[in-house]
């Protein structure tokens, strides 16, 4: 039974991934672009390490590195030296790179509201995220959204 619970998860969320995907709201950023804005967008400061951006995203190391440098050649995030590590790197969320991101997060939000939203109601996707926080924590990992479900 584990194996088939997986199984339909894991097809429902490639299914709406990649509906989502083809119709990500903008021409100016791609998902995953996005992906990378949102992560930043929400550690303090609007800063991170590269090392734990790339614990978040969807993608690989190798591509978060080469999105990030083609982020800061568009004057969306900024990259300095770890003070706390030499060998780190901080990535910053630039003002414009925030507008860009929010500009982009109202559309994602209502197609994911449409393709999620539109298919459970109010108490199906509490039990979804409720299902899902408790897979991330018996992975060891925190839930991803700690105040989704207010």
């Amino acid at each position: 039974m584990a194996v088939a619970a997986w199984e339909a998860l894991f097809r429902a969320q490639v299914s709406i991934m990649r509906r989502l995907s083809a119709e990500f709201p903008t021409e100016v950023m791609s998902l995953n672009e996005y992906d990378v804005l949102f992560n930043i967008s929400r550690a303090p400061g609007r800063h991170l390490r590269l090392k734990e951006l790339n614990r978040h995203v969807l993608i690989s190391q190798p591509s978060v590195s080469r999105l990030v440098d083609r982020l800061a050649a568009r004057g969306w995030v900024e990259k300095s030296h770890d003070p706390l590590d030499g060998r780190g790197t901080i990535v910053q969320l630039t003002a414009k790179g925030f507008q860009e991101f929010r500009r982009a997060a109202i559309h994602h939000m209502e197609a994911i509201t449409d393709r999620v939203g539109g298919t459970l109601d109010e108490a199906e996707l509490r039990q979804l995220i409720d299902l899902c926080d408790r897979l991330r924590e018996a992975q060891g990992q925190p839930p991803a959204n700690p105040h989704a479900a207010e």
